[in-house]
């Protein structure tokens, strides 16, 4: 076990269990939550007190149970902070067709999973996303719909106090050129198929058209949550300037920076080559939402 996990603010016993919710289309999606029970040092249970609950989003084609979202979200009950990882519609565990699926529909999956956790955990203050899921966090931070109701998406900006991102893309037309960049014959087809990972997905064309419908770059400038976007320089999935321009579009209020940006030096896209890359981002994201996701 390394330094971070056995770090002494590792103070709480986890319970972690799996659960079952719909979306806003009635498909069956699959999270698991990790919540913090009880104090190491047999004080009273935690059950009944207010915590920081975060709701994790993973990347695209990816699922809850990829190795670093497993890991970040133990540690993160275990110093305190309930998490619900969730599993985006056709992936993982979860109900529905990826085929189908696209960024709004990611965005309506991310909302409903942020109402369950309000009403079985307590109310969600902050996000974590993953790649594409760091999109999708920072797109409901700054209130963009989707296919959620605009006074939805107002509400859930409104709610919203933390943000931290991991190899986040700063805009989602990157995904539809670099999924066609891996098949030509996307830009003429109704669909087709790529591997990504060893694996066969099929991308249809409306997923393409959704990816290049959405300008998230023009909605960053309304996040108020405080952000935190982890980024490698050397990710060969995802460029470093996408964090550049994430850091440089986010501002308070006052127009003042509102995104801390750590660079994850040597580390892969998926923070699997080395185990302490996955340990400082958990480490550095508990301190984050203690001070900012707290009630």
């Amino acid at each position: 076990m390394s330094d971070a996990q056995s770090s002494p603010t590792n103070r709480f016993e986890r319970r972690s269990y799996r659960v079952r919710f719909e979306n806003s289309q009635g498909i069956a999606l699959a999270g698991i939550i990790d919540r913090p029970v009880r104090p190491a040092d047999n004080a009273p249970s935690l059950e009944s007190t207010s915590v920081p609950v975060a709701v994790f989003s993973h990347c695209f084609t990816c699922s809850k149970d990829l190795k670093a979202i497993t890991r970040i979200s133990r540690f993160l009950s275990e110093t305190g902070i309930a998490v619900l990882r969730f599993d985006m519609t056709g992936l993982g565990g979860s109900d529905g067709e990826f085929s189908q699926t696209n960024f709004s529909t990611n965005l309506s999956d991310l909302t409903s999973a942020i109402e369950f956790a309000n009403e079985s955990i307590g109310p969600v203050t902050a996000l974590i996303g993953h790649s594409f899921g760091g999109a999708a966090s920072l797109a409901v931070a700054a209130g963009m719909p989707g296919r959620v109701p605009h006074t939805l998406a107002e509400t859930l900006r409104d709610q919203i106090a933390a943000v931290v991102s991991i190899a986040a893309p700063s805009d989602t037309q990157h995904l539809a050129a670099l999924l066609t960049r891996l098949n030509p014959k996307l830009r003429e087809s109704d669909q087709g198929v790529v591997v990504i990972g060893g694996r066969t997905w099929t991308i249809s064309r409306q997923m393409l058209d959704d990816f290049r419908s959405h300008q998230l770059p023009d909605h960053l400038n309304r996040v108020r949550a405080r952000v935190l976007a982890f980024h490698s320089p050397v990710d060969q999935t995802l460029g470093y300037d996408h964090a550049l321009r994430i850091a440089g579009l986010i501002e308070d209020e006052q127009g003042l920076p509102g995104c801390s940006l750590i660079t994850l030096s040597g580390a892969d896209h998926l923070l699997t080559n080395d185990v302490r890359d996955a340990d400082f981002v958990a480490e550095l994201t508990a301190n984050f939402l203690k001070r900012y996701a707290s009630q």
